[in-house]
């Protein structure tokens, strides 16, 4: 269903189960798939694929250009994939050429009020942004991370999954799998532990993680030097091999290390 005063353009393809609310605006290019639903007032445009069972609040602007002088009207895309909740005023951006020309949210998440997703941003299922929480270009976001109300992460930061960003904190490097972050350019707190008990980890694999992550930072040596030194390469325990993937593929911004460090 479309409402009457909905402007559509010509060149869209809408499912016929989706409901496009009072005042929302599609631009050219775009394409939604089923059951979505526009509540009122929302606008998509450019080269958007909005995949099933999303729903955008009022005042959303999903699509619009990247905010970036670099960008100089390259068609670029923004993907987003199935059962989605976008709260008011929450705004997206599709990639540009210094990115891989894409935005990608994929599924099951929920972006609260005011929360932004700039150019090239990657995030992957199950992911809360709180109220206010933002992107700028280039942050890559893991399953089931979540990111607390007026938090800023950095461009080209990297978000491991089960990570736990605090409320009015900023990010500028990289946070493992199961951290928990809070503060202003810091340091890790902790591992997330609500976040490993939810996954359903029992005491003793939470200490046994622990203790494992302590060698990995432990400031006598370098990360490197103590993975290999501590055995710690050779742990069974996937969360443990999760992180060290982690440390060992590219960052641009650094690692966040623990207080102590």
């Amino acid at each position: 269903m479309i409402h009457p005063s909905a402007i559509i353009a010509k060149n869209v393809e809408i499912h016929e189960t989706t409901y496009i609310g009072p005042y929302c605006v599609i631009g050219d290019g775009v394409k939604i798939g089923e059951n979505n639903n526009l509540i009122s007032h929302v606008s998509i445009v450019g080269d958007t694929t909005i995949e099933n069972n999303n729903t955008f609040f009022p005042f959303c602007s999903i699509g619009s250009e990247p905010q970036d002088l670099k960008y100089n009207r390259e068609k670029s895309y923004l993907k987003i994939g199935n059962n989605n909740k976008f709260r008011e005023n929450v705004t997206i951006n599709p990639g540009t050429s210094g990115g891989g020309l894409s935005t990608v949210i994929a599924d099951n998440c929920l972006l609260m009020v005011g929360s932004h997703v700039a150019h090239d941003c990657k995030i992957q299922s199950n992911v809360i942004l709180a109220n206010n929480a933002t992107l700028a270009g280039h942050v890559e976001i893991d399953n089931n991370a979540i990111l607390g109300g007026n938090s800023a992460i950095h461009q080209f930061v990297r978000i491991g999954k089960y990570a736990m960003i605090g409320g009015m904190s900023g990010v500028e490097k990289d946070i493992i799998p199961y951290g928990l972050y809070t503060g202003i350019r810091e340091n890790l707190k902790s591992l997330n532990l609500i976040g490993l008990k939810r996954k359903g980890l029992t005491s003793n694999d939470i200490n046994e993680i622990k203790s494992l992550i302590n060698l990995i930072f432990n400031k006598k040596d370098t990360i490197e030097n103590n993975i290999k030194n501590n055995f710690v390469e050779k742990s069974e325990i996937l969360e443990i091999k999760e992180v060290i993937d982690f440390l060992k593929s590219n960052s641009k911004r650094g690692i966040a290390t623990f207080e102590n460090d």
